[in-house]
This record gives structure tokens, C-alpha cells and sequence, in this order.
């Protein structure tokens, strides 16, 4: 059990996905409290309990700015959790550590990036470049590790 983990420790293109995947996990956890402090702020709740809590069920509502933080972290959780599985796939493939960190990097920068466009409502089409870009290493690494197991199937 040891052997494997130091094995997995010295892979130079997992410790790079680990690092870029950690920073993508934090930015949602970011934009989960982002959320959560524009509901106590605008007093939009989805929740009874939470409105009864903070001034009353006129509160248990929606709000447009509540909404756009919700869809920023929804659609981080349709891109960042693919990439959790293609870059751990990926990092078994033994690519080249400078190409795969290429990989890891467009990614996160990608969807920062796009986080950021989302929230502050930066001007079109900022968001959607963002996006496209981050989608570039994904395919990629599909592609890859399609290529790689065609053999098998």
C-alpha cells in the first residue's frame, strides 16, 4: 500500500492534475459561499426555514443575482467533475508531464476565467471564450484516452 502511494507521488502528471483538480475544487467551494452570502444579503432564501430565520416568508424567494451564482456553480459541477475523471485517466496514460500540465493549466485557467465572467457579468463573449478554451483539454484528453483503449474494446 505504501509502494503504491510513493509510486502515485512520484507520477510528476498525477501530483500536476492533483494540484490544478484541488484549485478547481476550492474555486467551487469560493463560489458556493459567493452564493450563499448574495442569499443573506439580497434576503432571498429557498428555504422556509432559512427565510422564517432572516425576516419572514416573504424572504423564501428567488433573486436574478442568487440565480446567476447558482448557475455558475452548476455549470462548474457539468465541466470540473468530467475533468476529475479524464485527468485521472489521463494521468495513467504517461503522458508527457510538460504537455499534460499544458492540459491541467488551459483548463483551471479556463474555468476561472469563466467563474469570474459569470459573476461579474463581464461582456459577451468573455463567458463563452472561456468555456470553449477549457473544453480544448478535455477533448484532447478524451481523445486520448480513447486512442488509448481502442485496443481493448
Amino acid at each position: 500500500r505504501a509502494a503504491r502511494s510513493t509510486k502515485m507521488m512520484e507520477n510528476k502528471v498525477f501530483l500536476s492534475f492533483t494540484f490544478y483538480s484541488t484549485i478547481l475544487i476550492l474555486k467551487m467551494y469560493v463560489v458556493a459561499i459567493i452564493t450563499g452570502q448574495v442569499r443573506l444579503r439580497k434576503k432571498a432564501f429557498a428555504n422556509p426555514e432559512d427565510a422564517l430565520r432572516n425576516g419572514g416568508l416573504q424572504f423564501c424567494r428567488q433573486d436574478p443575482d442568487v440565480e446567476r451564482c447558482r448557475r455558475a456553480h452548476r455549470n462548474d459541477m457539468e465541466n470540473i467533475f468530467p475533468f476529475l475523471f479524464l485527468g485521472a485517466i489521463y494521468s495513467l496514460l504517461d503522458p508527457s508531464p510538460t504537455v499534460a500540465r499544458i492540459h491541467f493549466l488551459i483548463f483551471c485557467v479556463g474555468r476561472i476565467i469563466h467563474t469570474i465572467a459569470y459573476l461579474l457579468q463581464l461582456r459577451a463573449p468573455t463567458r463563452s471564450v472561456a468555456y470553449s478554451v477549457a473544453q480544448l483539454p478535455c477533448f484532447s484528453m478524451a481523445l486520448q484516452i480513447l486512442l488509448a483503449t481502442t485496443p481493448y474494446w
